[in-house]
């Protein structure tokens, strides 16, 4: 028997603020309706920081090393069943972005928020990597997860001034949310 660590430890990734795909299924629920923007990424320094505008405002072409690499994006509030969190998920995948769009005009599925999980299946690596999308019926959310989301204040238009969604007044650590 090893008891240097608990059976079940993993160490933690990064930042668990934020969901990023993971080779094989990822299951979640959607939160909150996504904000749509372009985003792009600039050197600063020794750091590669993100900028980000809303859809429907001019991008600056001009300020931008590689305005091929502007993407369009959603980033949106999901509870993320692998680990157990509330994250913030971006999603510039177009493929997945088009299954999501049919899936919320579907009659039969409607609008994901709240209603019905998503599992996004990723296979490959890098121009090799693709995504699978399936919806799954509609079952109830665990309880307090929308409580713990309202709590938590998390302001995804803070992504647009380059600010930490997670911050309010008193900020409120993901982690110490308890679900």
């Amino acid at each position: 028997m090893n008891d240097f660590l608990p059976t079940d430890y993993e160490v933690p990734s990064a930042s668990d603020k934020y969901m990023k795909f993971q080779k094989g299924d990822n299951r979640f629920r959607i939160l909150c309706s996504p904000i749509l923007g372009y985003e792009w990424w600039i050197d600063e320094g020794d750091k590669r920081i993100p900028r980000r505008i809303p859809m429907g405002k001019e991008i600056p072409i001009s300020e931008i090393d590689d305005p091929e690499s502007v993407k369009h994006f959603w980033a949106m509030v999901v509870y993320n069943y692998t680990n157990k969190k509330i994250q913030i998920l971006e999603i510039a995948q177009k493929g997945i972005q088009k299954t999501l769009r049919a899936l919320a005009k579907d009659e039969d599925w409607g609008s994901p928020v709240l209603k019905y999980d998503i599992v996004v299946t990723k296979t490959g690596d890098g121009m090799e990597t693709k995504y699978e999308v399936l919806p799954k019926p509609a079952t109830k959310l665990v309880e307090g997860i929308v409580e713990a989301y309202k709590a938590m204040e998390i302001r995804l238009e803070a992504l647009f001034e380059n600010k930490d969604p997670y911050a309010k007044d008193e900020h409120v650590d993901p982690d110490e949310v308890k679900i």
